[in-house]
């Protein structure tokens, strides 16, 4: 098994059907795991009725309610790990995420690093469609994370990743702390700690055209004070022995502010 495209969903009907379509559309032998929370909407139903289209590429596993973004991915790093796959990607089902851009997450993967973000913001990188306030808050996040944490990574929130195995099989899975998008910096933040080298790959982020945005206060809230609560671990506790599952390994040497030009 070489690679597995986790997809967390909640409500995304309107969606999900041609993110599966586009994905697999590559031809690039990715499978699909989607994770979804008991969407009321019917969509792991749609998601059941591809499997004859997709023997062998679609997978689903069905959680039920409403369990946070975090525990979603938490639940396919384990299953992807168990399975045996050897590249693990995280991506949005809502097409901000291009599906076009797998592969060069994956060769940066392969090529470069421990560790591929899609990142909005980095040279080459972008944001499309989203009104002023929501970039001013993403990117005034950004900053405060790098502010706060000290990690060498421009675009800390991205939910669009690409892991190597050993990373997911070094970091402790269930001593990461977030459910919401503070989870994405957590991931990254033990990642970095533990000396995995992290590669920014510039990407074109698009809002949503269909279904509702997840983001709420509380989001935002988790992100503020969990960022002041890793920075407050990895000084004062011992942040490596608590999040490092086995020894590390990293393939690549850590390096600071890496990023593949387009």
């Amino acid at each position: 098994m070489e690679k597995v495209v986790i997809i967390p969903t909640y409500n995304e009907k309107e969606n999900i059907e041609a993110i599966i379509a586009a994905v697999i559309g590559l031809n690039s032998n990715y499978h699909i795991l989607i994770i979804d929370d008991g969407s009321p909407d019917g969509t792991a139903d749609i998601i059941k009725s591809l499997f004859p289209k997709y023997p062998g590429l679609l997978f689903l596993e069905e959680r039920k309610g409403k369990l946070g973004l975090g525990t979603a991915y938490i639940h396919g790093f384990k299953w992807a790990l168990s399975k045996g796959y050897k590249y693990i990607f995280e991506m949005d089902a809502d097409f901000s995420h291009n599906p076009n851009d797998l592969d060069r997450l994956y060769e940066a993967c392969v090529s470069q690093g421990d560790v591929a973000v899609g990142s909005r913001y980095v040279k080459s990188g972008a944001v499309e469609n989203w009104p002023a306030n929501r970039i001013a808050l993403s990117k005034g996040a950004s900053l405060y994370t790098r502010i706060i944490t000290w990690m060498p990574v421009k675009d800390p929130t991205a939910g669009f990743v690409c892991y190597r195995r050993n990373v997911l099989e070094t970091i402790n899975l269930d001593a990461i702390s977030f459910v919401g998008y503070a989870f994405q910096i957590e991931m990254k933040f033990a990642a970095w700690k533990l000396g995995f080298r992290i590669i920014e790959v510039p990407i074109t982020f698009k809002d949503r055209k269909l279904g509702a945005s997840k983001m709420n206060k509380g989001i935002v809230k988790e992100g503020i004070l969990g960022v002041l609560n890793l920075r407050w671990q990895s000084l004062f506790k011992n942040y490596r022995k608590r999040v490092a599952l086995t020894p590390v390994t990293p393939i690549y040497p850590q390096q600071e502010d890496v990023l593949l030009e387009k």
